[in-house]
């Protein structure tokens, strides 16, 4: 399971940065593919990139802002001229589905595939795929939202050194044993496959947040998070700035991912006004507070 960052800039695209789009890759789901905003270019990103977007089968929008959706258009009409079939489901704030509708009629663009539009609100719990997704809303002016991502319990493996002291010789029982079924030995014996399969593994969990002020129901959507995406479009110093025009620091999201126990923490968002060089001093300052910090660029893999 693989975040590739297609665009990681904060308002406007620059030379280094395209707007807002990230895309979960699950090769372990058959390939699955799910984006996470869908700013202006966001198909150019995903011609770089090893994105296919007859596989991307979910998109979650976290606001209205342009930054976030001017590209969502040309990815649905791209999707569909490059003769995509399979369902496409788009979620996002109410106001979502006009905006698509009207795109879509106002440019006389016909999508071969069925579109779903789901207007999220807070609090909102759904089933989708390998996941249960939260909805939690965010403080950035605007309807806005944060999803959090908890992936179903993954089976035990085989416990092989049992099995192996044991003298259980490798077969296609194995894969009986591993189901858990009451399984016949060729040598005769009967045994119970529930006794030879680990404890099951508890799933991962990503918490991916739209722009925001610093808010609990952030803390909320990141607990225990393996990974959390978190904006960070102002450094260190300018908090008033950033509450200002309703977004954080770097140093407010290493605290919410302190406060919330993840285990790692992405900076995206990132605004024009940081060059290349200025990034390691980010970097520091996020870091006195909460180590396992990376800061996105376009086309930086993160792999859970």
């Amino acid at each position: 399971m693989e975040l590739l960052f297609l665009g990681t800039g904060a308002g406007i695209p620059s030379k280094q940065r395209n707007v807002s789009s990230l895309a979960l890759i699950m090769p372990e789901y058959k390939g699955d593919t799910w984006l996470f905003d869908c700013g202006e270019a966001t198909q150019h990103q995903i011609l770089e990139h090893p994105v296919r977007l007859g596989k991307v089968s979910r998109i979650f929008i976290t606001h209205l802002h342009g930054d976030h959706i001017y590209g969502l258009p040309g990815v649905l009409g791209s999707r569909s001229f490059q003769g995509a079939e399979m369902p496409l489901t788009v979620y996002g704030p109410k106001g979502l589905r006009s905006f698509i509708e009207v795109a879509m009629q106002t440019s006389c663009t016909y999508l071969r595939y069925p579109l779903t539009i789901h207007e999220v609100e807070a609090g909102d719990t759904f089933k989708e795929g390998p996941f249960m997704v939260t909805v939690g809303k965010l403080d950035h002016g605007i309807p806005c939202f944060g999803y959090r991502l908890q992936e179903d319990e993954q089976p035990g493996a085989l416990d092989i050194e049992k099995l192996k002291a044991e003298s259980i010789p490798p077969g296609p029982h194995y894969q009986e044993i591993k189901q858990g079924k009451t399984v016949t030995l060729p040598d005769g014996r009967v045994i119970n496959g529930q006794d030879y399969i680990h404890p099951p593994k508890p799933g991962r969990i990503l918490a991916i947040l739209g722009d925001t002020r610093p808010t609990p129901s952030a803390e909320a959507l990141a607990q225990h998070a393996d990974v959390l995406v978190h904006e960070s479009t102002y450094g260190a110093g300018q908090e008033e700035l950033a509450t200002a025009h309703h977004h954080s620091t770097c140093v407010q999201a290493a605290t919410v991912a302190k406060n919330a126990n993840a285990k790692a923490l992405i900076l995206t968002h990132i605004s024009s006004r940081f060059m290349e060089e200025d990034h390691a001093q980010l970097l520091k300052e996020a870091q006195t507070v909460f180590t396992a910090v990376q800061i996105a660029h376009d086309g930086f893999r993160y792999q859970l």
